[in-house]
């Protein structure tokens, strides 16, 4: 899939990763979290997807044993960046191990640093723009679709999200074999991973916010009679703010997620209240 040019002899040298050990990398990536602990999150799963890189560069079983235990330290970000740090992390053990049979130093430890050092701008991106942006449009635009009752409301979300994410996944394992640390440092130097963190943050809070106004629904049937004139009150919501009744909703279920309290006893008290409230009169 790559080669390496021998600088001493200018001969050509294929590189650990082939066609084989990429395709087996890149499968290797989806169960990141199968093993997911807390005191050393994907861990793991990262070392999983180490294993075909590394079996071919170290064919001897211990000088394998010990690179593995290598990427078994602490690991985490969001999934879907995760190649990027894999397709680097195999790109420094080549490197390394060319080093060492050249008879220069390495420190070993400083492809965890590296790491480490990926995982917090990688995160702050995948989050931003997987979780915050993408996720939410996909899921505002296929909920809209399956409540008319369409089964394309969940085919329609499963391509949205997944589509974009595969793309990245396997573009990413490539980058970051190649160019991997150099990229990241030019886009940190040059602000670009802090201008897309914050655009996508805008984006996904507009997302919410019009997700709010077009699939929460509340309003009150409330009307006073004054001097003879009926006031709705609903008009007067309407008149301050369109759709502040959802908005407000919105808000207070947010502040009590914020607090700790579970979804589950949320949904609970979302259903109580609608309950109270159609009997009382008030919604």
């Amino acid at each position: 899939m790559m080669s390496n040019v021998d600088q001493e002899n200018g001969r050509v040298q294929e590189s650990v990763m082939t066609k084989e050990v990429f395709k087996k990398t890149f499968w290797r990536t989806f169960p990141l979290q199968a093993c997911f602990c807390y005191e050393r999150m994907q861990n793991v799963g990262f070392a999983y997807q180490m294993v075909p890189a590394l079996k071919k560069l170290y064919p001897d079983k211990e000088e394998a044993s010990k690179a593995l235990k290598r990427h078994l330290a602490i690991f985490n970000t969001t999934p879907c960046v995760v190649p990027f740090i894999t397709g680097a992390s195999i790109a420094m053990e080549e490197k390394f191990k060319k080093a060492r049979e050249n008879g220069e130093e390495c420190d070993e430890e400083s492809i965890n640093a590296v790491k480490t050092a990926l995982m917090g701008p990688l995160a702050g991106i995948g989050d931003s723009f997987f979780w915050g942006t993408l996720r939410i449009i996909a899921a505002g635009i296929g909920a809209s679709l399956a409540a008319q009752g369409s089964i394309l409301g969940a085919v329609l979300f499963f391509l949205m999200y997944n589509i974009p994410q595969l793309f990245v996944r396997y573009q990413g394992l490539k980058l970051g074999y190649k160019s991997g640390v150099s990229f990241l440092e030019n886009m940190s130097q040059g602000g670009v991973i802090a201008l897309l963190t914050e655009v996508a943050k805008i984006l996904g809070l507009v997302v919410v916010g019009s997700m709010c106004a077009s699939m929460v629904a509340l309003s009150t049937p409330l009307v006073i009679s004054m001097d003879g004139a009926d006031v709705v009150i609903q008009d007067i919501f309407n008149s301050i703010l369109p759709n502040i009744l959802p908005l407000g909703l919105t808000f207070v279920i947010y502040k009590l997620l914020q607090k700790g309290i579970k979804t589950t006893t949320v949904l609970w008290g979302i259903i109580l209240f609608g309950i109270a409230g159609s009997v009382v009169g008030i919604f």
